[in-house]
């Protein structure tokens, strides 16, 4: 369990923040840019959960906000032993598999795809779409660290996923309201 009792530490200041080793970084480091973009592709679910109301993808997407906390947690512990353990958050296979399984589910009860569709629809789509662009960001930071130094491959593998249960996810939403919005190519020509 979590316990904070004092929001700011002023270790900060001088640039760095640390890691869970307890090795620090400058605030700019490749990991850190990758953790941060976690949090902001949550942040963005956040959104997305309220504005889905009492959708039951609502609590899909609050079970992947606490995977999105596992994620920053593995990102924030460098090294190459990928193996969980109680004091090491990782992400691991069965996270991506519930995953796949929640996509199949979704995918099972929208059209096929006729044509690219533009981000938007119904609210709470538009708003799916928005947190699946900010996922794809962590991706391409998550991908941009593991040019550089050992990432946890389940975590790529959980952040791809996720990107596209988010697509499927805003496609059933829209097929329960007015439908995905197409893409003309050349419409304003």
């Amino acid at each position: 369990m979590v316990k904070l009792n004092k929001i700011y530490t002023r270790t900060g200041d001088d640039g760095t923040s640390g890691l869970v080793d307890g090795s620090r970084r400058a605030k700019h480091d490749a990991r850190f840019e990758a953790i941060g973009a976690v949090d902001e592709a949550n942040s963005a679910l956040g959104v997305a959960v309220v504005a889905l109301g009492a959708v039951h993808a609502r609590f899909d997407l609050v079970r992947i906000q606490n995977d999105l906390f596992d994620l920053g947690a593995d990102l924030a512990t460098p090294g190459s032993d990928f193996a969980p353990s109680e004091m090491v958050l990782r992400i691991v296979p069965q996270q991506i598999d519930w995953i796949e399984k929640s996509i199949d589910a979704l995918n099972a009860g929208v059209p096929a795809l006729t044509s690219f569709i533009l981000p938007g629809g119904s609210e709470g789509a538009a708003r799916v779409h928005v947190a699946r662009a900010a996922v794809r960001r962590a991706e391409r930071t998550m991908a941009a660290l593991a040019a550089q130094e050992p990432v946890n491959p389940a975590a790529l593998a959980y952040v791809n996923r996720l990107s596209d249960y988010l697509f499927v996810l805003a496609r059933a939403l829209n097929a329960g309201a007015d439908g995905d919005v197409l893409w003309v190519p050349g419409q304003n020509r």
